[in-house]
This record gives structure tokens, sequence and C-alpha cells, in this order.
């Protein structure tokens, strides 16, 4: 017990931290560092609260309806929590999930060479985009001919990062936020093929897989249960959707204008 009220209702620690799980983080804040501040209020609010439904205003408007949508507001977000959490995933519905979806786990190592157009670089004449297209054909055509990669890298690629690194240029997983071009290209890749010269604002890239992969299912399980979680809540929800009816037998209740504010009752002995 850490509080008495006036009326003699106990007020607990476990109480306090209750109330504590539900305020808002800033309100959080300010209840722990200053809890003398807190109770007395929470004390106020409780007698207001008391004189209120002495005179009945949870029975009349506004407060009726402010209580009710307050009411279906915290409900509803309750039992959509309840059934988000409660939902069980099995280990074969894991095992499942990562087969029938593995392509989403795909990772592709690439090295670039990247011919830029435009703005001229490093103090080298700029390229048109027309002749860096022309250049980005050519490398290619001398890759499939056998030419070394990595030796057009270090002669012929304008970014620099990735030339001083024999052209790695990342790890890509289909869900990375890159431009939808490098996506396409890259992951219909086999290891050790090159793409056609990809377009990108500044420049054409020639991308090419170093090694094609999948993350393993021991890297990506938490995120399976994650996914197959919110599915089938997903499908929970859908479901309360379709099952919720409504009618309509006034359609000009649709159509028609309704002027708000609502005018609302005089007080009473007005």
């Amino acid at each position: 017990m850490v509080a008495v009220f006036d009326d003699g209702v106990k007020f607990t620690l476990r109480d306090f931290k209750l109330i504590l799980n539900v305020l808002p983080p800033q309100n959080q804040q300010m209840a722990v560092q200053n809890r003398r501040m807190f109770v007395e209020q929470w004390a106020l609010m409780r007698r207001l609260a008391q004189l209120a439904e002495k005179e009945k205003l949870d029975q009349s408007s506004p407060g009726k309806e402010q209580l009710l949508y307050g009411r279906m507001t915290v409900m509803s977000q309750a039992i959509i929590n309840k059934e988000a959490n409660s939902v069980a995933v099995s280990p074969a519905e894991i095992q499942k999930y990562y087969e029938d979806n593995k392509e989403s786990y795909k990772q592709v190592r690439v090295k670039a060479i990247y011919v830029a157009f435009g703005a001229s670089s490093g103090g080298k004449q700029s390229l048109t985009e027309e002749q860096a297209k022309a250049k980005a054909v050519k490398l290619l055509e001398q890759i499939r001919a056998g030419a070394d990669f990595l030796t057009l890298v270090k002669e012929n690629s304008d970014d620099e990062t990735s030339r001083e690194k024999d052209g790695d240029f990342a790890t890509l997983h289909p869900k990375d936020n890159i431009p939808d071009a490098i996506r396409t290209a890259v992951f219909a890749l086999k290891k050790g093929q090159v793409t056609e010269p990809v377009r990108q604002p500044n420049g054409f890239y020639l991308l090419r897989a170093d090694d094609v992969a999948y993350r393993p299912l021991s890297e990506v399980r938490d995120e399976i249960f994650g996914a197959v979680r919110q599915q089938r809540f997903g499908h929970w929800l859908e479901e309360q959707k379709n099952a919720t009816k409504v009618e309509f037998p006034d359609p000009a209740f649709l159509g028609g204008s309704v002027t708000l504010p609502l005018p609302m009752p005089p007080p009473p002995g007005k």
C-alpha cells in the first residue's frame, strides 16, 4: 500500500504499476519522477468522476457518447492485441513458409562496373548517355569473350568506392531498398553471369553475380514467425470485417450534408 484516499480506498504499488503501463510515454515519465503529484492528481480525478456519476453525467450527452466511444476504442484494441499475441506458429509451419517463399530469402553477392555519363568525374572527360551505353555494351562483349572482370573494373569503373574493392558492390536481397531495374536484373542472374547494361540516372551498371545463395532458415526464423503470425491475424480480422453487416434504410443519409458540430443540449436549469 502506497496511499489511502479520503474515502478509505487503498492505493497499492501494483495499482500504480498497472496504471503506469497504460499511460502515454511522456505521462509515464512524469508519474515516475513525481509520484506524489501523480497520485494526488489521480485522487482528484477519482473525486471528480464520482461527482459526475452522482449527477448522472455518464447517462447524458456528451458524456454518454464519449464514454461509449472510449470504451469501444479500448475494448476493440484489447481484443486485437489478444488475437495478435495468441497466434501459435508451429516449427512445421515455419519450415513450409520458408520453402514456399524461398526466393524472398535469396541473396546475391554482386560486383559492378559503373560507366558514368553527364557530369565529369575526377578530371575525366564526361561521356554522353549514348557514349556511356556504347562503352558498357563493349565492356560486356569483352567479358563474355573471356576478359578478366576485375581488370575491367580497375580500368573502367567510375565508381571509386567499389573500384577500390575490386568491384565489390553489395550483397543484395529482394526486400532491399534498391532501384527496381537493379533488383530485376540481379535476381535473374546465376552465379558468374553479368547483366545487360542497367541504366541509372547518371550512368550504366554491369553487375556480376559472384555468389547466389539463400539466407539459412536459422537466420530468418524469427522473421518468418512474425510474418506467419501477421498473416493469420490478418485472416482473423478479415473474417470479423466480413461478419460485420450494416444496412442503410435511409439513402439520403449517405449523400446528405451534416452540420458539425451538432448542437448540444443546454446545461440543466438553462
